[in-house]
């Protein structure tokens, strides 16, 4: 099966739509075989406000209005305790959300972005959309992030470099309590980098002070500007740490 095939076949859907590569190359997909795809962002305090502005964005380039659903996550309680099953939780949350507005609509279906190189033992949420039967095209279809980005950039999509991004809850520590005044503080702190030109990173809470952890391309630039790096992250934490093993080195919300 191709991306043509599924549509014909799945004429109308949902489409849980974060504005990164996967979902954006897979909207614009949709909309090139005529397919009547509804994007959905769902708001929490777990995006920061850049990712719903490329959305926003991205909706805009492919031409199809943008759905944005506001919800407060925090108040699951099994979501702010951040176990290892916090991202099963909120995945089923955010799935059932969808659902709901699908049936509302009188629409059949439910989408995400997931691709062909995504691993389930690495992404828990991924029982989440077998249980609640959400279709993902891209991996039926055998598309890896590669391809993919190889495909948004032949469409001009404004995402095909988009750096992977992982929701802000995966900076916490599994087991330590997620509030909405430390995830505001890690987007502070990560604004203030992107700011700096750095684009892919993580700004992790390690014991109460930032591990900042850098792409192998970034590392040389992070640490001949980190005085400057600690000045300016200094008013949302205290203590600052370079890790060394930089980026793509830990499962995310593990460490």
């Amino acid at each position: 099966m191709n991306l043509k095939d599924f549509f014909l076949e799945n004429h109308s859907a949902v489409l849980g739509f974060s504005g990164g590569v996967d979902s954006v190359y897979l909207m614009y997909a949709a909309h090139q075989c005529g397919a009547e795809v509804i994007p959905c962002f769902v708001k929490t305090q777990f995006q920061p406000r850049f990712e719903l502005e490329d959305a926003e964005n991205a909706a805009a380039q492919i031409g199809v209005p943008l759905w944005i659903i506001e919800y407060d996550i925090l108040k699951i309680r099994e979501i702010c305790e951040n176990s290892s099953m916090r991202c099963y939780h909120c995945k089923s949350k955010i799935l059932t959300l969808l659902l709901k507005i699908a049936e509302k609509e009188n629409i059949p279906l439910v989408i995400d972005g997931t691709n062909a190189s995504d691993k389930a033992e690495e992404r828990p949420g991924m029982t989440a959309l077998q249980e609640l039967g959400i279709r993902s095209p891209l991996k039926e279809c055998g598309i890896t992030k590669e391809e993919i980005r190889s495909l948004s950039k032949k469409a001009g999509l404004f995402t095909f470099n988009k750096p992977s991004y992982s929701c802000l809850a995966t900076r916490i520590m599994t087991g330590e309590q997620i509030t909405a005044q430390e995830l505001k503080r890690i987007e502070n702190a990560e604004n203030t980098l992107f700011n700096m030109g750095f684009s892919d990173f993580r700004v992790r809470v390690w014991h109460g002070a930032a591990r900042l952890q850098f792409s192998v391309s970034d590392e040389e630039t992070a640490f001949a500007k980190r005085a400057e790096i600690i000045k300016k992250l200094n008013p949302y934490f205290s203590d600052i740490l370079f890790d060394l093993k930089g980026r793509g080195n830990y499962a995310e919300g593990t460490t």
